[in-house]
């Protein structure tokens, strides 16, 4: 798998997740086997990178190759996002035309461009020369099932200058609803040259490589169901090397994860703001082994790093 000049070392890629693709989650991803891992999205509109949460996302000093997504509609804000993005540290820039969230969509960015292809031809161009790096795209399959328009983009994108495509089968309608459309990555895969990376419901090892086979995709791209389980990457690449299932990780194992990754977050965004991302993070972790929620409760209850670490130290000496 070739992006530019950048060779992955597998066919694994991190998506892209607004308020959870930070720097401590894209390590924990990279440490774990994914092969490039895509930054949280930062909007094109100058305005607000001087916010603690866009100056969070500017922060491109991660190991291995610093993919950062963009999202906006106005192509000259596209190109400067990029350029300041490159300046940071970039060395690939993404660009988000998928994300179907109303907020972003009202705005004429994420999915709803797809509506626009002369727009999105517009953007493309833009920042492809505004930059030196490689670009990259996210898409949806359409709009909404009436107007699946994914292969036309990807066309327009591949004449522009896009060094690879990432396509999650859905419509912007379908928000994650309903089942991913593998066919119609499969249809842009024999259509293009450029390399393709599928996304969706991509959720074990052996649905990876199910969709490996059904789409010809070059890579797949695995966004939720890394939440607490950044270590699906290693199953993944395990399973297709050997076609063998690696064991369920234990609790103590599960452990060596959790305390590392709650402790990067709170260093990263600094207590007040660390322990309230660190929640939601620890959910996902401890979502098969609380059933009763009442420890999420009573964690999400605590208001300082170090009662955390306590409070999981303690859970975890209880459980083993």
């Amino acid at each position: 798998m070739q992006i530019g000049q950048f060779k992955l070392n597998n066919r694994l890629i991190a998506a892209p997740m607004a308020g959870i693709s930070d720097k401590p989650f894209r390590q924990l991803c990279l440490e774990n086997g994914a092969a490039l891992a895509v930054s949280e999205m930062l909007s094109s509109n100058p305005d607000v990178w001087k916010t603690p949460k866009s100056k969070h996302r500017l922060i491109h000093d991660d190991c291995g190759i610093k993919s950062v997504q963009i999202a906006g509609s106005d192509p000259t804000e596209m190109a400067l996002a990029a350029r300041v993005n490159v300046d940071s540290g970039a060395e690939i820039i993404d660009i988000n035309m998928g994300c179907p969230a109303k907020k972003v969509n009202k705005k004429l960015a994420g999915s709803a461009l797809l509506q626009h292809p002369k727009l999105v031809e517009s953007i493309l161009t833009e920042v492809v020369n505004a930059v030196e790096v490689p670009v990259t795209l996210k898409i949806r399959t359409g709009w909404d099932k009436d107007n699946r328009n994914c292969l036309e983009i990807a066309k327009i994108a591949e004449a522009c200058g896009i060094k690879a495509l990432s396509i999650h089968g859905r419509t912007k309608a379908c928000l994650f609803n309903g089942e991913a459309e593998y066919d119609s990555i499969r249809l842009v895969k024999e259509s293009v040259s450029i390399p393709i990376i599928a996304n969706g419901d991509i959720i074990n090892p052996i649905k990876a490589k199910a969709v490996l086979d059904l789409t010809g995709a070059d890579a797949i791209m695995i966004g939720r169901a890394a939440q607490g389980k950044p270590w699906i990457f290693q199953e993944i690449q395990h399973y297709l090397d050997t076609g063998e299932l690696l064991p369920k990780k234990t609790l103590s194992e599960i452990r060596s994860f959790v305390l590392p990754h709650i402790e990067a977050i709170h260093s990263f965004y600094g207590e007040e703001k660390g322990y309230r991302i660190a929640r939601k993070h620890v959910a996902w972790y401890l979502a098969d082994y609380t059933p009763d929620d009442q420890f999420r409760r009573s964690f999400n209850a605590l208001e300082t790093a170090s009662a955390q670490l306590e409070a999981l130290e303690v859970f975890f000496e209880n459980h083993y």
